[in-house]
């Protein structure tokens, strides 16, 4: 049977519209039959198919697998160079501190001022970085509830006052100054709006009181205020601001510190409400030691109307008594109105008008200069400068430059007081240390005339650098001053000043008491005692003053409240302590120089002398042996 006699039976139906078509379906006028594909091409058409899904699979999990495959290997590679770089700092880098990671410097702050060191490079002063707080009023959404906030961190603050500055219409107040970083930190975590901190320098003080007087302190600007810091206050920014390092002071701190404990010692002995202490290079003005008492804090220092912020060794002004009289002989020796071995009648008091000058000791005789300065005869003084004269003595007082202030580095200084006019009784009265005033500064730098040579050289707080050009006036003939050491050696030996000597040391000097004056004249129980000297005085080199105001007599003392029972022995105790100190060896009474402990002294720097007015300079060196400080 052929294809066709298999075919089904063909029926032509109508459809909805009337139309031919095939049975279940509508077709369309004039279309063409569909013919069924055989099976055959039906399987191969299936097949077709399959394999081409199958390839589209196969395709897309070979891409997934390609994109895992390059996932793990990317972990991979990153774990490798991640593992390698642990065991590159781990095991292969040495040991010690985290480093700072490489970048750009951070800005540096720009200090304010420079350091201030001792002559020895101890610190004295310096600059601490701090924060301030400062507020913005207008951000400060609710005043009080920030003020009472605040006020639990800083509770010194006025809760009033705090108020006010927080609810003002200014945009900028200032809450606190100097903040400590605790206090910084807790202000931050109150986390108060409108609250802010601003970086500022303060400057500190490691030495606390030991150097107030001397280096003083700065305001909350940073401005100088007091001593050194106010003094030298456009030097110390101009150091800062070259990089020329820090401000080096003649001041050494071992010998500050002597001299303080010695004073603070005194006091409390002999109950006095003050002291001032010097120790003077005699050769070349640079001051060792100052010390004032009673002194203050300068990190904290107190109100400017306390006792405390007064600098008795350059800013008070006092008759110094007796220690004038070596001022005294060394005019009238050099003047030529008497020789060393000349002498005044001091047999009777002086009077004068309503005055009468008497000896504390009198001998009643004849008293030859040495004797005058050995029993301190206030008669034999008088008669001393009255033969020098009014206009002699006027021109003595300003070679030694107690007529103007004191110059030194320090903002305090007080201007001496003397007699206008100069009559007779004045010559006499200042002969033995009253009627004229000096601080006690002038007195130490006229002391160190008399030791030196008979050179007056200028004080200084700044130590000298090596090749500065000193320049020196002289005011005695070098012959006086020779036998003004002979003269304060023998009161130390055997005068006024015996508690004065140092064992192993020879020391020279005067003893002064002197009358306070008051409210209708001087009051008899109010003293100032000193003592003025120097030592070695065989080759004399430091000066030391000593002196304590309105002592009380003890009954160590005996019932005395003068010089030779508080102040000469505060003076033996001060010597006795920075002599080693200062490279000074002790020696015995022939000269034979003594065993004990010595630290070396530090060679001075070569300082080129000239006189006033005169143009030749002398190069000098000290004789010490060039060894390096073994304290510091």
């Amino acid at each position: 049977m052929s294809p066709q006699d298999r075919m089904p039976p063909r029926h032509d139906t109508a459809g909805p519209s009337g139309q031919a078509g095939y049975s279940g379906q509508a077709g369309q006028a004039g279309a063409r039959p569909r013919v069924p594909l055989p099976r055959a091409r039906r399987v191969r058409l299936g097949v077709a198919r399959a394999v081409k899904l199958d390839g589209n699979v196969k395709q897309a999990l070979e891409t997934g697998r390609n994109r895992v495959l390059f996932t793990a290997a990317f972990f991979v590679l990153a774990f490798l160079a991640l593992s390698m770089k642990l065991i590159a700092v781990g095991v292969l880098h040495d040991g010690g501190e985290p480093r700072v990671a490489r970048g750009a410097p951070p800005p540096q702050l720009v200090l304010d001022r420079a350091d201030i060191v001792d002559r020895n490079g101890v610190l004295l002063a310096s600059n601490l970085i701090t924060a301030s707080l400062y507020a913005d009023p207008k951000l400060v959404f609710d005043p009080v509830d920030a003020a009472t906030r605040l006020r639990t961190v800083l509770p010194h603050l006025n809760q009033t006052d705090l108020i006010a500055q927080l609810s003002g219409d200014r945009r900028f107040v200032w809450i606190q100054r100097g903040l400590k970083p605790e206090q910084q930190y807790e202000i931050n975590a109150l986390g108060i709006p409108g609250l802010y901190f601003q970086r500022e320098q303060r400057r500190i003080y490691p030495q606390g009181r030991l150097l107030s007087h001397v280096v003083g302190f700065t305001n909350v600007d940073n401005t100088g205020r007091y001593g050194l810091e106010q003094g030298l206050d456009r030097t110390l920014r101009e150091r800062a601001e070259t990089g020329r390092g820090p401000l080096v002071t003649t001041i050494d701190i071992r010998v500050q510190q002597v001299m303080r404990d010695a004073l603070r010692a005194a006091v409390a002995e002999f109950q006095a409400i003050g002291a001032t202490g010097i120790v003077m290079d005699a050769r070349n003005g640079e001051i060792l030691s100052m010390v004032s008492l009673p002194d203050y804090d300068p990190n904290a220092p107190v109100d400017p109307e306390d006792k405390a912020m007064f600098n008795r060794a350059t800013l008070g002004v006092y008759e110094m008594g007796s220690i004038f009289k070596a001022f005294t002989a060394a005019q009238a020796l050099d003047a030529g109105v008497v020789r060393i071995d000349g002498g005044f009648d001091a047999t009777d008091p002086i009077k004068i008008g309503r005055f009468t000058i008497r000896d504390f000791h009198p001998e009643r005789r004849w008293l030859s200069v040495p004797e005058i300065m050995l029993y301190s005869s206030n008669i034999g003084a008088a008669k001393m400068a009255l033969a020098l004269g009014a206009t002699r003595q006027q021109d003595y007082m300003r070679r030694f430059g107690f007529l103007t202030p004191a110059r030194i580095e320090l903002p305090e200084v007080g201007a001496p007081q003397a007699p206008h006019p100069w009559r007779d009784i004045s010559v006499m009265t200042i002969g033995f240390g009253h009627g004229m005033a000096v601080s006690p500064l002038q007195a130490a730098g006229g002391m160190a005339a008399l030791l030196n040579g008979g050179y007056k050289v200028p004080a200084t707080l700044v130590k000298h650098q090596s090749g500065e050009r000193v320049v020196r006036e002289r005011i005695i003939d070098e012959k006086v001053s020779m036998q003004l050491r002979k003269l304060l050696i023998s009161v130390v030996e055997a005068g006024t000043a015996k508690k004065a000597q140092a064992p192993g040391y020879l020391v020279g000097g005067k003893t002064g008491t002197a009358e306070k004056a008051g409210a209708g004249g001087y009051r008899r129980k109010a003293l100032l005692t000193s003592f003025l000297g120097g030592f070695p005085m065989n080759d004399p080199r430091y000066v030391v003053l000593v002196s304590l105001d309105e002592p009380k007599p003890t009954p160590k003392t005996y019932g005395y409240a003068t010089s030779g029972w508080n102040a000469a022995p505060t003076a033996g105790e001060v010597i006795r302590r920075i002599a080693p100190l200062l490279g000074v060896r002790p020696q015995a009474i022939d000269g034979a120089p003594l065993e004990g402990p010595v630290l070396p002294q530090q060679r001075d720097t070569e300082l080129r002398y000239a006189l006033v007015g005169d143009e030749d300079e002398v190069a000098v060196s000290d004789e010490l042996p060039e060894v390096q400080n073994a304290a510091y």
